[in-house]
């Protein structure tokens, strides 16, 4: 039997003396200015709450209003979110801080509507700045919130369908008590991370289970039901640390597209038929015109992105002799020769990153 109307109390007064005995201590919910609901919600999408945690320490003391965040650069942005992926995030941050300095007093606006005109803000941020932040009755649905509304009402149809996505609207916005809009769904997120888990759910421990219908019939395993499964295609990189004159060329990535202007060292993908040598020359050549040999093998590693999964072949390089020794840039819009310890300055693809640590420890597979 679904929750009736009068439940309503009694599961939002369930749910809000849990979450005010057992909620986590989060930086976010300490002070939830607009400001700081804003970035925190653009760096959980996609990414777990544990990674964020250091993430949104360190930016909130670097930038700590929209008008110290409008002045700073899109290099250094980007420095201090490399690491969590997903960079057009960033990168819609920085426009977004741009527009409300220039033309909303470096504040965010007070208004659903108004929050879904700037850049990288949709419904689900609108909402949870409007609900966290200003306390308006706005539904939040993430992924935690979804699952849960989804057992307590046992909703079939898989939550990404348009209809199971409005009925979840509707349930959800039924749920928020008047004048708490903010704390409730706060609590709602929280149960779904930590109590009703898509696995090993703790329905015991839960403080509304008295008023879930998919744990009354016994199918809480089965919701909500799954999507299609995501297709991940692997691909086989080779990317070369060239050294000249105590420099190592880095190159800068257009800013739109995959990993929009973070730097890398240069290289690409291996075509069937090529060895990981042959693709990293000939990448070299079409990108670059630098003639290089491969002097030897530094490591291979291996990196998961949403739809890739990266095999990195990562190679010592040097110039051919007689050769050319400025790049002409064919892809990249940058390329500098720095020095090896500057490399910390520049935000780069995780990938790289761990390579450049594994040079920073001289843990190479081979030796040139």
């Amino acid at each position: 039997m679904t929750m009736k109307e009068p439940e309503f109390e009694t599961f939002q007064a369930s749910l809000l003396r849990w979450f005010n005995a057992s909620a986590r201590d989060l930086p976010w919910r300490r002070n939830p200015s607009p400001y700081a609901v804003w970035i925190s919600e653009i760096m959980l999408q996609q990414t777990q709450v544990k990674t964020v945690l250091p993430y949104f320490l360190r930016w909130m003391k670097r930038f700590p209003d929209v008008e110290v965040l409008s002045r700073a650069t899109s290099e250094e942005i980007l420095k201090h979110w490399e690491g969590m992926g997903y960079y057009s995030r960033a990168e819609s941050i920085r426009r977004t801080a741009l527009e409300l300095a220039a033309n909303h007093c470096g504040a965010l606006p007070r208004s659903y509507a108004e929050l879904l005109k700037l850049p990288g803000i949709g419904p689900y941020t609108a909402g949870a700045i409007m609900s966290f932040a200003f306390n308006e009755p706005c539904p939040v649905l993430d992924v935690n919130v979804e699952r849960v509304l989804v057992r307590v009402f046992n909703i079939e149809g898989r939550v990404k369908e348009a209809s199971v996505h409005k009925l979840l609207v509707e349930k959800a916005l039924r749920l928020i008590p008047e004048g708490n809009s903010g704390r409730f769904n706060q609590a709602m997120m929280e149960l779904g991370a930590t109590v009703c888990s898509a696995q090993k759910p703790q329905c015991p421990e839960c403080p509304v289970r008295r008023h879930c219908e998919s744990l009354r019939l016994g199918v809480v395993d089965r919701r909500p039901e799954p999507g299609k499964p995501k297709r991940t295609t692997p691909l086989q990189v080779a990317i070369g640390v060239l050294a000249h004159d105590g420099g190592i060329l880095i190159q800068k990535r257009p800013p739109t597209g995959l990993m929009a202007g973070l730097w890398e060292f240069p290289g690409g993908k291996v075509e069937p038929g090529e060895t990981p040598e042959d693709a990293l020359e000939r990448e070299f050549l079409e990108e670059l015109e630098l003639g290089v040999h491969a002097a030897g093998k530094i490591a291979t590693i291996r990196h998961s992105y949403t739809s890739f999964k990266v095999t990195l072949h990562a190679f010592d390089c040097r110039l051919r002799d007689g050769g050319r020794r400025d790049p002409v840039l064919h892809s990249a819009v940058e390329a500098r020769w720095v020095e090896p310890g500057a490399l910390d300055e520049y935000a780069f693809p995780s990938a790289n990153r761990k390579l450049i640590n594994l040079l920073k420890k001289g843990d190479r597979q081979t030796k040139p």
